[in-house]
């Protein structure tokens, strides 16, 4: 808080009050001098030197009221504790005098006491806002300043927020914060910005006309009222209403946040990145920050060593690659390089996940752009970091690579680099996301692979019990997703007439024993309600579609594509049957937090998405 206290406003010696004062009024000055003497031994909010000061207070003297005031504000500068009632009641009657150097040397101290937590409440409680609305009104600014500041200070508690909105004080703070003061434009931007971390209280505060007064601040000069504007705008941008609002009523937004982000101040850079990335959940934005030249200061900021900004660029590219128009020009860009690095920046999860996270969204749509990507050496690097990196990490890296599986020109490719013998140990993750997406990918390099099947020959039996034993747990699983996705991966593998692989399948009783179960007898149907409409289903025998299928329905299909497989190991392959996987969907993925449904349905979703190229 930018306080304005100024120097004293009067003398405080005893013969300059002797005619006019009240014999109480004559002690409590010579007591306060007394104290004033001994100030570092003396306790003012308690006891005699708190009553002194309360006379003067409550006086009809306004050169008493100045002395009491300025007392306050020179006694909480120097030290700040929880108070009472005793102490808060003198302060807020000071506030109400009509003297400016009254209000100005209260409020300050109020604000002062402010600081601390229990204070704050016990402030609004005892009706302190009312008195601070109308200084903010005052045409003095040193009153304004203190004011506004002494609400900034307020408003850092959340059980205040809701009060201080209601109270009236946003449109004065908001006409406060295009001050030609700088010091109460600061006050009354940082005070804005303490208000908008609840959806209700930023309603409120661009119902008061907020918006247009926070953008035209972020070309000011001052950094501090930058910083405030940027994290205040940064903070409205959550909320899909308000990008609405901000894209029709504020065009040069982007333009001001991307200038920003070269700004001589660190946290200004950061909280720049921050509110693009908020915007960029919207396709307009994406497409904006690409045309305004946004990815220059993001691919400088992820060159950066200070982590906050590694992790504000690193999510707002994230955003930006979720649109299909900007995944070449990020790659042409130069981002592959860094964002490979970044996957192995151990110091930060989430810098990982969005690295990887962006690599994915990257790959989606273009053949050429998986290509680059698997030449810059992402798959390289994924498999080195695969098996150790958090659980969150190794979900957005299985899901990658089952993107990448989607390319038939990069399926021999991924499988000679031995991709196959870290994903096959992650069929037996304790995430089943990571389970469903390293199964995922093993199905799409096992579509049209090659013409050479030796690197599924050779990972049969290991690691952990290779792809023979992930097969057996997924036909095995309770849960008709991984059921689905194991029958599909033989029905592939058995298409490529590979004649060690058919073998192998048909020569494995156990497996056998479970396709033949499946054919035979399907498990009844666990609820028949419509499926997620994420999840993956079986619309033909060689393409997975999305069609809201009952489970039983999708249960059928399984014993279709089991019968199918005996035909293949036992009775010969039929004619005429097609070996190409189709995914139709889309599984972008987005820097944002959403809400969960059950693990079934988040199951498939993460499936879906780690099977699915498209947009």
């Amino acid at each position: 808080m930018s306080t304005c206290t100024g120097g004293a406003g009067g003398p405080r010696r005893k013969n300059n009050y002797e005619p006019l004062l009240l014999e109480n009024e004559r002690e409590a000055v010579a007591d306060l001098l007394q104290y004033l003497e001994n100030r570092s031994t003396t306790n003012f909010f308690t006891g005699s030197p708190l009553a002194a000061l309360t006379t003067l207070s409550f006086s009809d003297n306004v050169d008493l009221q100045r002395s009491a005031a300025l007392a306050f504000a020179e006694i909480t500068e120097k030290e700040v504790r929880e108070v009472g009632r005793d102490t808060l009641d003198p302060v807020l009657y000071l506030l109400t005098s009509h003297d400016h150097e009254v209000q100005r040397a209260a409020s300050a101290a109020l604000g002062n006491l402010a600081v601390n937590a229990e204070n704050k409440l016990l402030i609004v409680s005892l009706g302190g806002l009312e008195p601070l609305i109308r200084q903010m009104l005052s045409s003095n600014v040193e009153v304004q300043c203190n004011a506004v500041g002494c609400i900034t200070n307020l408003a850092t508690h959340d059980e205040n927020k809701t009060q201080i909105a209601k109270s009236g004080a946003l449109i004065p703070l908001t006409r406060l914060a295009k001050s030609k003061d700088m010091r109460v434009q600061r006050n009354a931007t940082g005070a804005l910005l303490n208000m908008t971390h609840s959806d209700e209280n930023r309603q409120q505060l661009v119902a008061a006309g907020a918006i247009p007064v926070l953008v035209s601040l972020l070309n000011s000069p001052d950094t501090d009222v930058q910083y405030y504007c940027t994290t205040a705008l940064s903070n409205i941008a959550v909320d899909g209403t308000n990008r609405k609002k901000l894209a029709t009523s504020e065009p040069k937004l982007v333009q001001s946040l991307v200038q920003l982000m070269d700004s001589q101040s660190l946290k200004v850079q950061c909280q720049a990145a921050l509110a693009l990335r908020n915007l960029a959940s919207d396709e307009k934005y994406q497409l904006e920050i690409v045309k305004f030249d946004g990815l220059k200061p993001l691919l400088r900021l992820l060159h950066s060593s200070y982590l906050p900004l590694i992790l504000s660029a690193a999510a707002c590219v994230r955003n930006v690659s979720i649109h299909p128009a900007n995944e070449s020009p990020i790659i042409d860009s130069g981002f592959l390089q860094p964002l490979i690095e970044l996957l192995s920046f151990d110091e930060n999860e989430e810098v990982q996940c969005h690295a990887i996270s962006t690599l994915r969204n990257l790959a989606a749509s273009s053949e050429r752009n998986k290509g680059a990507i698997v030449e810059a050496g992402a798959v390289e690097r994924i498999k080195e970091l695969v098996l150790t990196v958090p659980l969150a990490v190794q979900s957005e890296m299985t899901a990658c690579v089952a993107v990448l599986a989607l390319s038939d020109d990069l399926k021999p490719q991924l499988l000679e680099m031995g991709i196959c013998e870290v994903l096959i140990p992650l069929t037996n993750s304790s995430s089943v996301e990571v389970q469903g997406n390293s199964a995922a990918a093993l199905g799409n390099l096992s579509s049209k692979a090659a013409e050479d099947y030796a690197p599924f020959n050779a990972v049969w039996n290991k690691p952990d019990g290779g792809l023979h034993a992930y097969l057996v747990r997924f036909l095995s699983s309770a849960d008709i997703t991984f059921q689905h996705i194991a029958v599909w991966t033989i029905v592939q593998l058995l298409e490529a007439e590979d004649d060690q692989l058919t073998n192998n399948i048909r020569s494995s009783p156990i497996l056998m024993s479970s396709i033949r179960q499946l054919a035979a007898s399907p498990p009844p149907s666990r609820a028949g309600n419509r499926r997620d409409p994420n999840e993956i289903s079986q619309g033909s025998e060689d393409d997975y579609d999305e069609d809201g299928l009952t489970d039983q329905e999708g249960e059928g299909e399984i014993a279709t594509l089991a019968r199918r497989i005996l035909d293949l190991t036992e009775d010969g392959r039929p004619e005429g049957e097609g070996s190409h996987f189709s995914v139709h969907g889309h599984g972008r993925d987005e820097s944002q937090v959403g809400s969960a449904g059950n693990e079934h349905a988040a199951l498939r979703a993460s499936i879906h998405r780690a099977l699915s190229g498209g947009h």
